[in-house]
């Protein structure tokens, strides 16, 4: 869907605009040298945008250092203290995220949406369904997706009037279908970018598979310009996570996608254990194609004739198999090997 172009440091969303990936920090904003690493380890696996916690002054302060040590957009998360929202911005944040609500009064709102104009910074306006507020909670008979659009556009409205129109609305929720149905109202209802995600999804294990479906929901339809998810975890994995389904949905080219068969009864070799070795191989090798990793060699030829390249296994041995046509047959502790060397001098 159609949404105005924002512009955070020298990435561009909404508009058309590929969806970029977010991530946020984990370490205390105040140690420069944790939050860079960091930062760093998250741009090498395709974080495009950076958010970091602002709790403290130094923490605004901080983030001068910060920012001129890494290559991608900052963005400061802010509450309840405006002149924080003020010093991250005065010390090169690239986008604020703030909620109006809980900022204060409206002069403490104009204060940060005047220093916003003046550098023409975006703000980002993010409601979460766990700090609805409460008469639209009681509007609505509890936290519902209508509740969390009314919030979004009630905040935007405030930046607005004040003439300001740089904005980025952001409404997540924990309940995958609550969220789903709220991006679909507010998508009909503004042309601000959004920002999408799924909030407190939860481990590695639940948060994926609430992230995968919640997002798949929203994106399919073509809502959503910056996308996180949102994991109790290391933010590596909300990385390579939001990679993963942007690249499934074909709304992202690159990596390498790794295909692999269930195990069944013919299964003669670890097909678990080859099938993570080469999922975790194929990390840092820049090629934008498919590798299937298949168990038997009564069906993998054939199932991996839509791959571009895979290895199928038998009892002690296996088949190197190119679109569908086997190269190569050789011992099992052989096929990892071959099929990086394969891999390393592939040509279109």
């Amino acid at each position: 869907m159609k949404t105005k172009t924002v512009k955070i440091g020298d990435r561009v969303i909404g508009g058309g605009n590929p969806i970029l990936i977010q991530s946020m920090t984990n370490t205390k904003t105040e140690n420069v040298e944790e939050t860079v690493a960091q930062i760093q380890a998250l741009t090498g696996a395709g974080c495009d945008i950076i958010r970091c916690a602002v709790p403290t002054m130094e923490a605004a302060k901080a983030l001068r250092q910060i920012r001129d040590r890494i290559e991608i957009p900052l963005v400061a998360d802010i509450h309840f203290d405006y002149k924080l929202a003020i010093a991250a911005m005065e010390n090169g944040a690239d986008k604020v995220r703030i909620n109006p609500g809980n900022i204060g009064s409206v002069d403490r709102v104009r204060a940060v949406v005047d220093c916003a104009r003046e550098r023409n910074i975006p703000l980002r306006v993010g409601v979460n369904s766990g700090s609805l507020e409460k008469d639209l909670v009681e509007k609505y008979g509890g936290v519902t997706a209508e509740g969390l659009v009314e919030s979004a556009l009630h905040q935007a409205e405030i930046i607005e009037d004040m003439g300001y129109d740089n904005l980025v609305i952001s409404i997540k929720s924990s309940d995958v279908m609550m969220c789903a149905k709220a991006h679909e109202l507010i998508a009909e209802k503004t042309e601000h970018p959004l920002h999408v995600g799924i909030t407190e999804a939860g481990t590695l294990y639940s948060g994926n598979i609430k992230s995968a479906v919640g997002l798949g929901i929203i994106l399919y339809q073509g809502i959503g310009d910056t996308i996180r998810v949102s994991l109790t975890g290391d933010p590596l994995e909300e990385v390579k996570s939001a990679k993963r389904i942007l690249k499934t949905l074909g709304l992202r080219k690159g990596g390498i996608e790794v295909v692999s068969c269930p195990t069944c009864g013919r299964t003669q070799i670890d097909l678990i254990g080859l099938a993570n070795k080469v999922e975790t191989m194929v990390q840092d090798i820049p090629l934008d194609i498919k590798v299937a990793v298949m168990g038997c060699v009564v069906n993998g030829p054939g199932e991996a004739r839509e791959a571009d390249i895979g290895i199928a296994g038998g009892k002690g041995e296996g088949l190197l198999i190119k679109k569908g046509e086997i190269i190569r047959k050789m011992p099992e502790d052989q096929l990892l090997d071959a099929l990086r060397e394969e891999l390393l001098n592939w040509k279109a």
